[in-house]
């Protein structure tokens, strides 16, 4: 008889789970799950947790270069990780690029020395450079 299994003629035939086929879709979300998470880890950058200011406002970052100073002190340059020499190269190599039109922004973190600050905007002023702007976040009423 056609769609029988084994001896018997007039059994109900017993479903099966397929457990190779779903341990196979598990491993596949769990690779996945762990690649999407690497990559999103490299993109960010250094973590720069911005002061709040209550004039602040949203700034085109279209033509700008923006410099973080982090917590520990140290200089990203577009979320790249530089020294202070890489930093003083490509200020000279911005402003023989773009000349007077140059335009940066200079984001520290809340809880960096305003020594590293100070020290970043003192050297793109001598490299020419009178676009300088410091980024800050809004501050909400009633926070603290």
């Amino acid at each position: 008889m056609a769609g029988s299994s084994g001896g018997s003629s007039g059994g109900k035939k017993k479903a099966r789970i397929e457990i190779i086929p779903l341990i196979d879709v598990v491993f596949f979300l769990l690779a996945t799950f762990i690649l999407f998470t690497l990559a999103l880890n490299k993109t960010n950058g250094p973590r720069v947790s911005l002061p709040a200011t209550e004039t602040a406002e949203g700034r085109d970052p279209a033509d700008a270069v923006t410099i973080s100073v982090t917590a520990e002190g140290t200089l990203a340059w577009e979320k790249d990780p530089i020294t202070l020499d890489e930093f003083l190269v490509r200020l000279q190599q911005l402003h023989a690029r773009a000349g007077n039109d140059a335009k940066i922004f200079i984001n520290g973190d809340e809880n960096a020395f305003f020594a590293q600050a100070r020290y970043v905007f003192d050297e793109v002023r001598k490299a020419g450079i009178t676009k300088v702007l410091i980024e800050t976040k809004v501050h909400v009423a009633g926070s603290t």
